[in-house]
């Protein structure tokens, strides 16, 4: 449970230190440090998601940071497919889930290592493709539980126009938008199965990942920004390593078993 509780504050500071990443560990922390099943840790991590993103963003509101136009153009869309996303996951085994998942790790961890820089220079949206991208991020929230604050953030600068700063401010609320939706189709997916989610977990994680936030954005500025995203994406591999290590013969099992 000790571990758990560091994974949850980890969770935050990553997030605090580089303004996505750590939702991304959430789901790895719920099955693999508080041994809950597939699915309960997906409907919890989008809760507790969703309530880090949500602290992190109002924090960014007395700075006048958000764009709320870019909420609505990319979040709506993404809303929707999120809420699909997560009917198609009542669908599918929590296992195929699972590697699915440690396949988007591997893709993160991949995008962090690309040494290509973003312009950051502001410049006029193109609606069409934020849309497209809102759609995209929100079924991957929907399927396997992840906030997308790694494809969000790029896509807010590339196609919505807007500065890092407010990229990542932005981004926040749309990962709120995003995961409240998740959560609340899983919710009654969970419920219509008698499946009950450990509700003290989520909020202990939710609040020490909260606390964490603040303690990532005290040292973000003591540590390279470069160097902290190259260790953070090989810390990804080794979990999706790990993932794929326990996760892929269950499905082999399954596969065997269904045929």
């Amino acid at each position: 449970m000790v571990l758990g509780w560091i994974g949850a504050l980890f969770i935050g500071i990553s997030l605090g230190l580089m303004g996505s990443g750590g939702s991304i560990l959430t789901v790895p922390v719920l099955v693999y440090l508080f041994g809950q099943e597939e699915k309960v840790a997906i409907a919890g991590s989008l809760a507790i998601v969703g309530t880090i993103a949500l602290a992190g963003g109002l924090a960014y509101l007395k700075n006048n940071l958000v764009n709320w136009k870019t909420v609505a153009l990319l979040g709506l869309p993404s809303m929707f497919a999120t809420y699909l996303g997560a009917l198609l996951a009542a669908t599918i085994p929590g296992i195929i889930q699972l590697v699915i998942f440690a396949f988007i790790m591997l893709t993160a961890a991949l995008s962090m290592f690309n040494k290509q820089t973003i312009s950051n220079t502001p410049h006029a949206p193109q609606s069409q493709k934020v849309i497209l991208s809102g759609l995209f991020v929100g079924v991957i929230t929907g399927v396997v539980g992840v906030g997308g604050g790694f494809l969000i953030v790029p896509a807010l600068v590339i196609m919505a126009g807007l500065t890092m700063r407010k990229a990542i401010a932005t981004s926040l609320f749309v990962i709120a938008i995003n995961s409240y939706t998740g959560f609340i189709k899983y919710y009654f997916v969970l419920k219509q199965s008698n499946t009950t989610l450990d509700w003290s977990v989520i909020l202990s994680v939710a609040g020490i990942g909260v606390v964490g936030t603040f303690v990532g954005k005290f040292i973000c500025h003591k540590i390279s920004q470069k160097e902290l995203k190259r260790y953070f994406a090989y810390f990804l591999l080794l979990m999706a390593g790990f993932i794929l290590y326990k996760e892929v013969p269950k499905v082999f099992l399954l596969l065997n078993f269904s045929s």
